[in-house]
Protein backbone atom coordinates (compact mmCIF):
# COMPACT_ATOMS: atom_id res chain seq x y z
CA UNK A 1 0.00 0.00 0.00
CA UNK A 2 1.63 3.71 -1.34
CA UNK A 3 0.84 6.07 1.63
CA UNK A 4 1.33 9.64 1.18
CA UNK A 5 4.33 11.49 3.53
CA UNK A 6 2.68 15.09 4.28
CA UNK A 7 5.60 16.80 5.25
CA UNK A 8 7.57 16.20 2.00
CA UNK A 9 4.77 17.08 0.05
CA UNK A 10 4.93 20.85 1.54
CA UNK A 11 8.35 20.73 0.72
CA UNK A 12 7.97 20.18 -3.04
CA UNK A 13 5.31 22.63 -3.04
CA UNK A 14 7.31 24.95 -1.41
CA UNK A 15 10.35 24.56 -3.52
CA UNK A 16 8.03 24.82 -6.86
CA UNK A 17 6.75 28.03 -5.71
CA UNK A 18 10.00 29.45 -5.26
CA UNK A 19 11.07 27.86 -8.44
CA UNK A 20 7.76 29.57 -10.34
CA UNK A 21 8.63 32.75 -8.71
CA UNK A 22 11.79 33.04 -10.02
CA UNK A 23 11.37 31.86 -13.15
CA UNK A 24 8.33 34.55 -13.40
CA UNK A 25 10.77 37.52 -12.43
CA UNK A 26 12.63 36.44 -15.40
CA UNK A 27 10.23 36.03 -17.94
CA UNK A 28 8.86 39.25 -16.99
CA UNK A 29 12.09 41.29 -16.51
CA UNK A 30 10.83 42.18 -13.04
CA UNK A 31 13.94 40.64 -11.84
CA UNK A 32 15.88 44.31 -12.83
CA UNK A 33 13.30 45.81 -10.08
CA UNK A 34 15.42 44.03 -7.34
CA UNK A 35 19.07 43.08 -8.20
CA UNK A 36 21.87 44.51 -10.46
CA UNK A 37 21.84 42.98 -13.40
CA UNK A 38 25.23 41.09 -13.42
CA UNK A 39 23.85 39.20 -10.83
CA UNK A 40 20.93 37.67 -13.30
CA UNK A 41 23.07 34.55 -14.12
CA UNK A 42 23.19 33.72 -10.14
CA UNK A 43 19.58 34.26 -9.93
CA UNK A 44 18.99 31.71 -12.77
CA UNK A 45 21.20 29.28 -11.12
CA UNK A 46 19.37 29.25 -8.05
CA UNK A 47 15.74 28.48 -9.99
CA UNK A 48 17.74 25.49 -11.26
CA UNK A 49 18.59 24.37 -7.94
CA UNK A 50 15.19 24.55 -6.55
CA UNK A 51 13.89 22.70 -9.53
CA UNK A 52 16.50 20.13 -9.27
CA UNK A 53 15.70 20.13 -4.97
CA UNK A 54 12.25 19.79 -6.26
CA UNK A 55 12.65 17.02 -8.71
CA UNK A 56 14.63 15.21 -5.68
CA UNK A 57 12.16 16.03 -3.02
CA UNK A 58 9.02 14.46 -5.56
CA UNK A 59 10.47 11.01 -5.30
CA UNK A 60 10.22 11.03 -1.11
CA UNK A 61 6.50 12.35 -1.19
CA UNK A 62 5.62 8.42 -1.68
CA UNK A 63 6.38 5.51 0.10
CA UNK A 64 4.86 1.79 0.41
CA UNK A 65 3.31 0.87 3.65
CA UNK A 66 5.65 -2.67 4.25
CA UNK A 67 8.99 0.07 3.50
CA UNK A 68 7.97 2.00 6.43
CA UNK A 69 10.45 1.60 9.09
CA UNK A 70 11.18 -1.59 7.50
CA UNK A 71 15.10 -1.42 9.00
CA UNK A 72 14.00 -0.56 12.28
CA UNK A 73 13.23 -3.34 15.09
CA UNK A 74 9.48 -3.32 16.31
CA UNK A 75 10.81 -1.79 19.83
CA UNK A 76 12.04 1.79 17.31
CA UNK A 77 12.71 4.74 19.68
CA UNK A 78 15.52 6.54 17.65
CA UNK A 79 14.57 9.85 15.93
CA UNK A 80 13.40 10.12 12.28
CA UNK A 81 13.44 13.88 11.95
CA UNK A 82 9.81 14.16 12.54
CA UNK A 83 9.90 14.40 16.50
CA UNK A 84 9.78 18.40 16.36
CA UNK A 85 7.27 19.87 17.76
CA UNK A 86 4.20 21.14 15.82
CA UNK A 87 5.03 24.76 17.05
CA UNK A 88 8.76 24.65 15.42
CA UNK A 89 7.15 22.98 12.29
CA UNK A 90 4.95 25.56 11.83
CA UNK A 91 7.31 28.28 12.00
CA UNK A 92 9.64 27.17 9.87
CA UNK A 93 6.93 26.75 7.45
CA UNK A 94 5.69 30.19 7.99
CA UNK A 95 9.24 31.28 7.35
CA UNK A 96 9.62 29.92 3.63
CA UNK A 97 5.88 30.63 2.82
CA UNK A 98 5.75 34.40 3.81
CA UNK A 99 7.99 35.65 1.40
CA UNK A 100 6.04 33.63 -1.43
CA UNK A 101 3.01 35.30 -0.28
CA UNK A 102 4.33 38.76 -0.34
CA UNK A 103 6.72 37.89 -3.94
CA UNK A 104 2.85 36.59 -5.16
CA UNK A 105 0.23 39.14 -3.84
CA UNK A 106 2.42 42.14 -4.36
CA UNK A 107 3.61 43.77 -7.55
CA UNK A 108 6.86 44.91 -7.79
CA UNK A 109 7.71 48.96 -7.24
CA UNK A 110 10.19 51.05 -8.21
CA UNK A 111 11.97 52.86 -5.64
CA UNK A 112 10.99 56.65 -4.94
CA UNK A 113 11.07 59.70 -3.21
CA UNK A 114 9.90 58.41 0.05
CA UNK A 115 12.56 56.20 0.04
CA UNK A 116 15.51 58.52 -1.34
CA UNK A 117 14.67 60.98 2.07
CA UNK A 118 15.22 57.48 3.95
CA UNK A 119 18.89 57.01 2.19
CA UNK A 120 19.81 60.94 2.97
CA UNK A 121 20.92 64.06 0.90
CA UNK A 122 23.12 63.26 -2.10
CA UNK A 123 25.49 65.22 -0.42
CA UNK A 124 27.39 62.83 1.67
CA UNK A 125 28.11 60.92 -1.96
CA UNK A 126 29.82 63.85 -3.44
CA UNK A 127 31.50 65.44 -0.25
CA UNK A 128 35.75 64.51 -1.20
CA UNK A 129 36.15 64.49 2.42
CA UNK A 130 33.35 61.91 3.42
CA UNK A 131 32.84 60.03 0.34
CA UNK A 132 33.46 56.31 1.51
CA UNK A 133 31.51 53.04 1.50
CA UNK A 134 29.53 52.21 -1.30
CA UNK A 135 30.44 55.28 -3.10
CA UNK A 136 33.82 54.87 -3.09
CA UNK A 137 34.25 51.05 -3.93
CA UNK A 138 31.74 52.00 -6.93
CA UNK A 139 34.44 55.03 -7.94
CA UNK A 140 37.01 52.27 -7.37
CA UNK A 141 35.39 49.96 -10.08
CA UNK A 142 34.58 52.63 -12.06
CA UNK A 143 38.39 53.44 -12.96
CA UNK A 144 40.49 50.86 -11.85
CA UNK A 145 38.30 47.53 -12.95
CA UNK A 146 39.32 45.49 -10.41
CA UNK A 147 35.66 43.58 -10.73
CA UNK A 148 35.95 41.53 -13.34
CA UNK A 149 33.02 39.68 -15.23
CA UNK A 150 32.43 37.78 -18.85
CA UNK A 151 30.04 38.64 -21.45
CA UNK A 152 27.46 41.72 -22.05
CA UNK A 153 25.71 43.02 -19.31
CA UNK A 154 22.28 45.10 -19.97
CA UNK A 155 22.05 48.64 -19.57
CA UNK A 156 25.40 49.00 -21.11
CA UNK A 157 26.96 48.86 -17.59
CA UNK A 158 29.96 46.69 -18.82
CA UNK A 159 33.14 48.49 -20.92
CA UNK A 160 36.27 47.17 -21.76
CA UNK A 161 38.70 49.49 -20.39
CA UNK A 162 39.44 51.14 -24.28
CA UNK A 163 35.09 51.74 -24.15
CA UNK A 164 34.89 53.43 -20.98
CA UNK A 165 38.08 55.74 -21.95
CA UNK A 166 35.96 56.13 -24.99
CA UNK A 167 33.01 57.16 -22.94
CA UNK A 168 34.33 59.57 -20.77
CA UNK A 169 36.06 61.37 -23.80
CA UNK A 170 33.16 61.68 -24.85
CA UNK A 171 31.98 63.90 -21.57
CA UNK A 172 35.13 66.15 -22.06
CA UNK A 173 34.69 66.74 -25.38
CA UNK A 174 30.26 66.43 -26.11
CA UNK A 175 28.90 70.30 -26.90
CA UNK A 176 26.07 68.74 -25.10
CA UNK A 177 26.24 65.71 -22.54
CA UNK A 178 23.93 63.28 -23.32
CA UNK A 179 23.36 61.40 -19.38
CA UNK A 180 22.79 57.57 -21.05
CA UNK A 181 22.11 55.25 -18.45
CA UNK A 182 24.76 53.10 -18.91
CA UNK A 183 27.34 56.15 -17.92
CA UNK A 184 25.20 58.13 -15.88
CA UNK A 185 27.17 57.43 -12.50
CA UNK A 186 30.43 57.95 -14.22
CA UNK A 187 29.27 61.37 -15.75
CA UNK A 188 27.36 62.36 -12.36
CA UNK A 189 30.58 61.47 -10.27
CA UNK A 190 32.95 63.58 -12.70
CA UNK A 191 30.93 66.39 -12.85
CA UNK A 192 30.67 66.42 -9.07
CA UNK A 193 34.42 65.88 -8.37
CA UNK A 194 35.00 69.07 -11.21
CA UNK A 195 32.30 70.78 -11.64
CA UNK A 196 34.09 74.34 -12.71
CA UNK A 197 35.44 72.02 -15.84
CA UNK A 198 32.07 71.22 -16.65
CA UNK A 199 30.98 75.48 -16.65
CA UNK A 200 28.88 76.69 -19.63
CA UNK A 201 28.73 72.95 -21.11
CA UNK A 202 25.07 72.02 -22.33
CA UNK A 203 23.33 69.21 -20.88
CA UNK A 204 20.09 66.32 -21.22
CA UNK A 205 19.72 64.38 -18.43
CA UNK A 206 16.12 62.75 -17.54
CA UNK A 207 15.19 61.64 -14.06
CA UNK A 208 12.08 61.78 -10.99
CA UNK A 209 11.38 64.77 -9.08
CA UNK A 210 13.10 64.58 -5.56
CA UNK A 211 12.71 67.67 -3.10
CA UNK A 212 15.90 67.74 -1.55
CA UNK A 213 15.48 69.88 1.97
CA UNK A 214 17.72 72.89 2.07
CA UNK A 215 17.04 73.71 -1.72
CA UNK A 216 15.49 76.53 -3.18
CA UNK A 217 11.76 76.85 -3.53
CA UNK A 218 12.78 77.00 -7.74
CA UNK A 219 15.15 73.95 -7.15
CA UNK A 220 14.77 70.08 -7.33
CA UNK A 221 17.32 67.00 -7.47
CA UNK A 222 16.82 65.76 -10.79
CA UNK A 223 17.66 61.84 -9.48
CA UNK A 224 18.27 58.28 -10.31
CA UNK A 225 18.67 55.04 -8.32
CA UNK A 226 21.92 53.48 -8.43
CA UNK A 227 21.52 49.48 -7.98
CA UNK A 228 25.01 48.21 -7.02
CA UNK A 229 24.53 44.97 -6.01
CA UNK A 230 20.35 45.41 -5.06
CA UNK A 231 17.85 47.37 -3.67
CA UNK A 232 18.90 47.06 -0.52
CA UNK A 233 22.19 48.92 -1.04
CA UNK A 234 20.08 51.53 -3.30
CA UNK A 235 21.94 55.39 -3.50
CA UNK A 236 20.49 58.28 -4.45
CA UNK A 237 22.29 60.49 -7.06
CA UNK A 238 21.52 63.08 -9.66
CA UNK A 239 21.99 66.64 -10.62
CA UNK A 240 20.16 69.71 -8.95
CA UNK A 241 18.13 71.83 -12.02
CA UNK A 242 17.06 75.36 -10.99
CA UNK A 243 13.81 77.00 -13.09
CA UNK A 244 11.05 79.21 -12.02
CA UNK A 245 8.42 76.19 -12.79
CA UNK A 246 10.39 73.42 -10.40
CA UNK A 247 7.73 73.78 -7.15
CA UNK A 248 5.13 73.32 -9.86
CA UNK A 249 6.15 69.63 -9.91
CA UNK A 250 5.11 66.71 -7.60
CA UNK A 251 7.81 64.29 -6.42
CA UNK A 252 8.29 61.59 -8.35
CA UNK A 253 7.06 62.92 -12.01
CA UNK A 254 9.61 62.02 -13.99
CA UNK A 255 11.26 64.95 -16.62
CA UNK A 256 13.53 65.14 -19.19
CA UNK A 257 15.93 68.37 -18.68
CA UNK A 258 17.81 70.61 -20.95
CA UNK A 259 19.44 73.37 -19.93
CA UNK A 260 23.13 74.52 -19.01
CA UNK A 261 25.73 73.58 -16.42
CA UNK A 262 26.81 76.23 -13.60
CA UNK A 263 28.32 75.56 -10.35
CA UNK A 264 26.48 76.44 -7.14
CA UNK A 265 27.49 76.06 -3.57
CA UNK A 266 25.40 73.89 -1.39
CA UNK A 267 26.22 73.78 2.44
CA UNK A 268 29.79 75.10 2.08
CA UNK A 269 30.32 72.73 -1.36
CA UNK A 270 30.70 73.33 -5.36
CA UNK A 271 28.19 71.44 -6.77
CA UNK A 272 27.01 71.27 -10.76
CA UNK A 273 23.70 73.09 -11.52
CA UNK A 274 21.46 72.88 -14.39
CA UNK A 275 19.69 76.22 -15.46
CA UNK A 276 17.26 74.41 -17.40
CA UNK A 277 15.71 76.20 -20.35
CA UNK A 278 13.55 73.09 -21.27
CA UNK A 279 11.70 70.78 -19.69
CA UNK A 280 9.47 67.71 -20.62
CA UNK A 281 7.22 65.17 -18.69
CA UNK A 282 8.05 62.01 -19.30
CA UNK A 283 6.77 58.46 -18.57
CA UNK A 284 8.96 56.36 -16.04
CA UNK A 285 11.21 53.97 -18.00
CA UNK A 286 10.93 50.46 -18.04
CA UNK A 287 14.67 50.39 -16.82
CA UNK A 288 14.67 53.59 -13.98
CA UNK A 289 17.95 51.81 -12.19
CA UNK A 290 21.20 52.98 -13.20
CA UNK A 291 24.61 50.75 -12.36
CA UNK A 292 27.90 51.37 -11.43
CA UNK A 293 30.51 50.60 -14.45
CA UNK A 294 32.06 47.14 -14.95
CA UNK A 295 35.61 47.13 -16.34
CA UNK A 296 37.15 44.29 -17.51
CA UNK A 297 41.10 44.61 -17.92
CA UNK A 298 42.49 42.24 -20.14
CA UNK A 299 45.64 40.13 -18.80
Amino acid sequence: MIRVRFQHFIRAVVLAAFAIYFIGLHITGDIKKYINPKYDGMSMIAAGVFILFFCIQIFRIWEKEEDSHVHCSPGCTHDHGYSGSLSKRLMSYCILIFPLLTGFSFAPTVLDSTIAAKKGTILPQINRNENNGIEESVSENDRTGIQEEQGVLPNNNFFSEEEYNQEMKKLEESKVIQMNDGMYSSYVEAMNMNPNDFEGRKIKVSGFVYKEEGLKENQLVLSRFLITHCIADASITGLIAEFNQASEFDQDTWLEIEGTLEVTTYNGIELPLIKAEKWTVIKEPAEPYIYPILIKVSE
